[in-house]
């Protein structure tokens, strides 16, 4: 079942998400051997851009057969587990502090998913390049002033300006890469 839409609150960037991401990330060593590595994506991972105050980590997995077995370790942490959730081949999860506050987002996939590299191209995309950030930025801000009291609706009003920029970004990561192997 879907998560319930929540208000859109946009904040500043906050020095400290990095920190929490690696606290959470930690906790996720309950999966043992089925944990691959963490990432933390998601706005909250780029310097700079104000983003909703949730911190998305993308943990990869040995397989998601090994970690659909562990699916009572990840609520044991507090997680709320989505199953796909329209994406397949993830793994979602939800985390909420004590007064129903979205905190944490788990974007589990197998480590050689497709998924990986888009989430890690758009990311590092952002961290090097200002005015894309900044353009992301105003997008965000354009969303959530049309859907202020609807997470879900603003993350579809700004999906066609996030897949426009993972092709930039995909090209990006790839000439990136290619610079490195010289």
């Amino acid at each position: 079942m879907a998560p319930a839409p929540f208000p859109v609150l946009l904040v500043p960037y906050d020095p400290e998400w990095p920190n929490l991401a690696k606290m959470l990330s930690g906790q996720l060593s309950v999966l043992g051997s089925a944990l691959v590595l963490v990432h933390h994506i998601g706005s909250t991972s780029v310097p700079g851009l104000a983003a909703k105050p949730i911190i998305d980590l993308m943990p990869l997995v040995t397989s998601l057969s090994d970690l659909d077995r562990q699916l009572r370790r990840i609520e044991s942490l507090g997680y709320v587990w989505h199953g796909e959730l329209g994406i397949p081949g993830r793994r979602y999860c939800t985390l909420s502090d004590a007064l129903g506050n979205r905190i944490a987002q788990l974007h589990f996939f197998a480590a050689n998913s497709t998924h990986v590299v888009r989430h890690l191209a758009f990311r590092d995309y952002l961290r090097a390049n200002p005015e894309e950030r900044k353009a992301y930025e105003k997008e965000k801000q354009r969303a959530r002033d049309l859907h202020p009291a609807d997470s879900h609706a603003y993350t579809d009003e700004k999906a066609a300006w996030i897949q426009a920029a993972e092709i930039k970004a995909l090209r990006w990561f790839e000439l990136q890469k290619s610079q490195q192997l010289r």
